[in-house]
């Protein structure tokens, strides 16, 4: 009997040293993972620690996560197993931002400034509630129909839908919420965020101020093949520079997002491993570049910060809207943009609008087009911060739809040969959940005029 005991407690010993082996280079990015998650949840948009940990946080190892939240120094840590200990800390109009032990919270910030328009017109272009509008050509009854399928029925948690809106012609045709959420929760669009940091490229082309398709402005890499990047190439993620994005492993991307001060230094430093225009490959760090490039076109930071919500955000009414920044000061722009489900559709209008806000040219009717032409890398897959169907990804829906999209299943597409706006907030994704459905039963509820 002893000798049997003394095997089970080599199994066990050893099954320990393989899981410490395995796993504890992931420690830190999950509770980074976890505490960041925790603040942004708990200060931006008022969730429970429990309702943070059953929802955002239970997937994969980032349960394993121990979280505690300070009210009164508005803070959330988090640890594993009593291990790396990481802290995310909020401050108004910044955000959380995971910080380390070198980072100076004494050290004063600037914020954005933001303007909040006060018309009397109802949504989209106003905070006016919307009178009802029936449109003869939409079967409701099959729409209803469609859009309540998108959420789990009582007792199932599987599709994890949050939030799905439907607008035509300006108007919404569709709205629903699941439990606890409602038109007013902030919902992070992760990397929804990547279209807003490429609009303000398109803005910035309309006031001149800046031609995409010159070099990049990237002193580093003039000594080098580097040199022949184009802004254009790094809107298309076909820079040809080295990168690798996955959610579920030690990685570029999660070691950006969860251990760096300046996250737009992380694609900077990458060599080239091949020509630009030549090789597609999705990389946040190419967007955070990009955030980085623009901060580059003011002279001060405080003009940067406020670029981003005088020039966009705050000027198509999306005044819920919260974009994070690093702890270099830098706008997260590949990942971290919070919204109100009506507020992310505002987005989706001004393209659907060709960049005409009530009236008001925020940029060229070409960018549209800019962006939602295929890069010739992709397969049809991708524009310029832009995901497209011109393949057919999603077979039964129209094959000019372009849609922003974000990881666990974040959308909004965009369909200009419908006159729709469809948008779908979540925590779960291809093929757990069924989006080509979604979008073709929404497209066939409204006959074409």
């Amino acid at each position: 009997m002893k000798k049997y005991f003394k095997i089970g407690i080599l199994i066990f010993f050893l099954f320990l040293v393989y899981f410490g082996f395995t796993n504890y280079p992931k420690l830190e990015l999950i509770s980074g993972f976890s505490a960041k998650s925790v603040a942004s949840g708990h200060f931006i948009d008022n969730r429970s620690l429990d309702v943070i940990e059953n929802g955002d946080n239970d997937f994969d190892v980032i349960g394993w996560a121990t979280n505690e939240i300070s009210e009164s120094g508005k803070f959330a840590t988090a640890t594993v197993l009593g291990l790396k200990k990481r802290k995310a800390i909020y401050r108004e109009g910044l955000g959380a931002t995971l910080i380390d032990d070198d980072f100076d919270v004494t050290k004063p910030y600037e914020i954005p400034k933001r303007t909040k328009s006060n018309n009397k017109f109802p949504f989209p272009y106003g905070e006016v509630e919307p009178k009802d509008t029936v449109f003869e050509n939409v079967n409701y009854t099959k729409l209803n129909k469609v859009v309540a399928n998108a959420f789990d029925a009582k007792g199932y948690n599987d599709k994890r839908t949050r939030s799905v809106l439907v607008i035509y012609k300006d108007k919404i045709i569709a709205e629903k919420y699941a439990d606890g959420f409602t038109k007013s929760s902030v919902i992070l669009g992760w990397s929804m965020t990547k279209s807003i940091t490429g609009t303000l490229f398109g803005i910035l082309e309309k006031q001149r101020r800046f031609d995409i398709y010159k070099p990049a402005p990237i002193a580093e890499w003039q000594n080098d093949n580097r040199k022949y990047i184009t802004t254009n190439d790094l809107l298309h993620m076909n820079s040809g520079l080295e990168w690798d994005e996955y959610y579920d492993r030690i990685c570029d991307a999660t070691k950006m997002l969860f251990q760096t001060e300046d996250m737009t230094q992380s694609q900077l430093t990458k060599p080239a491993v091949y020509k630009p225009n030549t090789h597609w490959n999705y990389s946040s760090g190419t967007t955070n570049l990009l955030s980085g490039i623009l901060r580059k076109q003011f002279k001060t930071h405080q003009e940067y910060l406020d670029f981003w919500y005088s020039a966009l955000i705050d000027k198509i009414g999306m005044h819920s809207m919260l974009v994070e920044t690093d702890m270099a000061g830098n706008y997260v722009g590949s990942s971290y943009g919070w919204a109100t489900t009506r507020d992310w559709s505002k987005l989706g209008l001004l393209y659907l609008h060709k960049g005409n806000w009530n009236g008001e040219q925020l940029f060229d009717e070409s960018w549209a087009k800019y962006v939602s032409t295929p890069t010739n890398t992709s397969n049809g897959r991708y524009g310029a911060q832009f995901y497209l169907n011109a393949g057919g990804y999603f077979p039964d829906a129209p094959r000019d739809m372009y849609y922003c999209s974000g990881f666990q299943g974040q959308m909004v597409a965009i369909i200009p040969s419908m006159d729709l706006v469809i948008v779908r907030m979540g925590l779960t994704e291809e093929p757990q959940f069924d989006f080509n459905g979604l979008l073709s039963g929404i497209v066939g509820s409204v006959k074409k005029n």
